[in-house]
Parts: structure tokens; C-alpha cells; sequence
């Protein structure tokens, strides 16, 4: 019933929140989990409030994008990625981990560096590439990144390269004339695909930033890094929200192979810290019928069991697993 629910509602708010989800993402969020809720029928194998987590559960995967959303990429194909990003999201590190990614699925990648402001940053994706045994293409002492990426898009046809990745500058989301500028690399080398990179533990600062880039610039696709960290993944639902796009990889740690295709009912489970009640409400959808097992005591006790009642419990006993 409606009373019910708000209670449940409040906590799953407060649990959001600790998860640092976006206040108008959870606001959002809320609304739409209580319209489910309301008059739903609750199985008779489990509690009300097991069967509410499991709404919460199905609307929070929902909203992360249902399924993982691997892009596909072509190897008859140059693919060009175009990664965009705040300053310290990791894009750097993620260039490397995307060409190991996909070195090991028969791509030939080459990154890009088109970082000309800051400090080491051509030297930094250099020492990335050599780790993934990726080249590099960079242009010393040029400061235009447009020009840069373009000729990079060149070389790679010219080596037969069917991946290139573009690493460029990191944004602070209010610095229009860079925004600009990874306007033009886009309407220049027109990617395949176009990721932001996103740090998980910023919380609802990556909200900000997202739309920011979303709007300004246009995404296809998110990572996001950092997920090792002690953040409960909450950017995550967050991020999806505002922008409508898939998160598409998470960065589970620093090493080159520490790359995941993102799973949203894991960082669902991750975000209600609340897995084995899941399982547990999805095993009796699944199997268990309080009524049939009612009627089974019933007839045992009238002696009026059968051979076809007693295959019906050998079959419910198997439903849920082996024995051993």
C-alpha cells in the first residue's frame, strides 16, 4: 500500500544518497520506484519488504541501461575512439586499458596524444603504450590538438591501424574555450565512438560534468574509473540518468588488464549493498510455492498422497539446485 511504501521509500533514499547519487537523480528515482510498488501482489514465499528491495533492484538495473553495451567495432575498419574527460579521471590510464582491451580481440591499436597543455602528459601515454605494447603517435612541440589528431588518423591507415584511440586534454567543466576545441577534433576526425571518462568516486560532481560534456561536445558512451575505490558506484546511476548513454566499462584497479565490460545488475547490488536477498527473492519467484507445499501437508496428512504428488516435490526439490 501507499504507506508502506513511503517508509520503504525513505530508507531506499537514504541509501542512495550514501551512495552519493545526484539528490535529483534519487528524487527522480523515487517516484518511479513507488508507482511500481504500489498495489503490487507480494509472493507468498517471501516478505513484503524482500519483494520491495527486488522492484528497487529491477528499476535501479533499468535505469543503468538494462545490459552491458560493448561497442562494435569493425576490424575491416579504421575505428576511432575520442575520449573526453575532467582533469584526473584517469583518461590516460584508460587509453591504455581500451588497447589492451581490444588488442587481445584481433584489433591493431594506436593511441593519440593530443594532451598539448599539460605538463608530461605526451611522455605519460608514451610510458602507457609501451606497457600495452600499443605506438604512439604524437607531434613534439605542436599545440594543435586538431592537427594532431587528424595526421594520427592518417598514419593509422597508412599502417593498417583499425584502432585509434584519441587522448585528450582534460576539462574543468566550465572552461568553454576547450569545450570548443574538442568540438572541432570531433567534427574533424567525426569518431566511431565517443567515451567520457568519468572518476566513480566524484560522486555528484560527475553529474556536472557529465551533462556538461553530454550537451557541449555529445558522448556515446561512458567509462567509468576508480570502481575499486570504497565509492559505492552511485555516480554510476547518476551518470546514466542525466545523460541517456550506456556505461559501457568500468576500471576496477591500475593495471592494464584491470578493464571490465560494466554489468548494471552488479553495481545495482553494489549501490543497495543487498546481493544475497536478491538471489533469495529471485530463487522462490523462481521455485518455491507455499500454497502447492500446503497442499502436499494436506494430503499427507488426509492420505491422500500420490505418486504424481510426490514427483511434483522431487521436481521442486531439484528446481533449487543440486543436492550434493
Amino acid at each position: 500500500s501507499e504507506a508502506n511504501v513511503r517508509d520503504a521509500v525513505r530508507e531506499v533514499r537514504l541509501a542512495l544518497l550514501e551512495a552519493d547519487v545526484n539528490f535529483k537523480v534519487v528524487r527522480n528515482f523515487t517516484q518511479r520506484v513507488t508507482e511500481r510498488a504500489v498495489g503490487q501482489e507480494v509472493l507468498s514465499s517471501v516478505t513484503p519488504g524482500q519483494q520491495f528491495v527486488k522492484v528497487v533492484f529491477d528499476a535501479l538495473v533499468e535505469a543503468m541501461g538494462g545490459t552491458a553495451h560493448p561497442p562494435a567495432f569493425d576490424t575491416n575498419k579504421t575505428n576511432i575512439v575520442l575520449l573526453l574527460g575532467l582533469q584526473g579521471s584517469g583518461k590516460t590510464t584508460f587509453a591504455g586499458k581500451l588497447a589492451r582491451h581490444y588488442s587481445k580481440k584481433d584489433f591493431k591499436p594506436m593511441l593519440v596524444a593530443c594532451d598539448v597543455y599539460r605538463a608530461a602528459a605526451v611522455k605519460q601515454l608514451e610510458v602507457v603504450g609501451q606497457q600495452v605494447d600499443v605506438p604512439v603517435f604524437a607531434i613534439p612541440k605542436s599545440n594543435d590538438p586538431v592537427s594532431i589528431a587528424k595526421k594520427a588518423v592518417g598514419e593509422a591507415k597508412s599502417q593498417a591501424r583499425n584502432l585509434v584511440i584519441v587522448d585528450t586534454a582534460g576539462r574543468l567543466h566550465i572552461d568553454e574555450v576547450k569545450m570548443d576545441e574538442l568540438t572541432s577534433i570531433r567534427n574533424t576526425i567525426k569518431p566511431t565512438y565517443t567515451f567520457l571518462v568519468a572518476d566513480a568516486m566524484t560522486g555528484q560532481d560527475a553529474v556536472n560534468s557529465a551533462s556538461q560534456f553530454a550537451e557541449q561536445v555529445g558522448i556515446d558512451g561512458v567509462c567509468l574509473t576508480k570502481l575499486d575505490g570504497d565509492a559505492r558506484g552511485g555516480a554510476a546511476l547518476s551518470i546514466s540518468e542525466v545523460t541517456g548513454k550506456p556505461i559501457v566499462f568500468a576500471g576496477i584497479g591500475e593495471k592494464s588488464d584491470d578493464l571490465e565490460v560494466f554489468h548494471p545488475d552488479r553495481v545495482a547490488q553494489r549501490i543497495l549493498g543487498m546481493g544475497d536477498v536478491l538471489t533469495l527473492v529471485e530463487k522462490a519467484q523462481q521455485t518455491f510455492d507455499t500454497d502447492q507445499a500446503m497442499d502436499m501437508q494436506r494430503k499427507l496428512r488426509k492420505q491422500t498422497f500420490t505418486l504424481g504428488d510426490f514427483l511434483t516435490q522431487m521436481q521442486q526439490i531439484k528446481k533449487k539446485g543440486s543436492l550434493t
